[in-house]
């Protein structure tokens, strides 16, 4: 395996917030300050509470834990889950 395979992730966060507008504005930011564009972002209202998945196919390994760290500084964010696996895809 080649050191750009063996140096990114795939990573998902699944996030439990308050509902708020810019919510979901909020927790894009981490990503977009490193030049980072999720594959897939979903999100679901259960009453007051927002859960939300953020996904990444081939995330720079170093970006994980800060991008996770950022994740549990926004207002609001209650609960954050990292699933982490090795990565196959190289980045582009």
């Amino acid at each position: 395996m080649s050191d750009d395979v063996q140096s990114t992730v795939s990573v998902r966060f699944m996030l439990d917030a308050d509902v708020a507008p810019g919510l979901l504005s909020r927790l894009l930011q981490p990503y977009a300050k490193r030049d980072l564009v999720p594959d897939r972002m979903w999100s679901h209202r259960a009453g007051d509470i927002l859960h939300v998945e953020i996904a990444m196919e081939a995330m720079p390994a170093e970006y994980v834990h800060v991008v996770e760290g950022n994740l549990r500084q926004v207002v609001g964010v209650r609960n954050v889950v990292r699933i982490a696996r090795p990565c196959l895809r190289q980045v582009a």
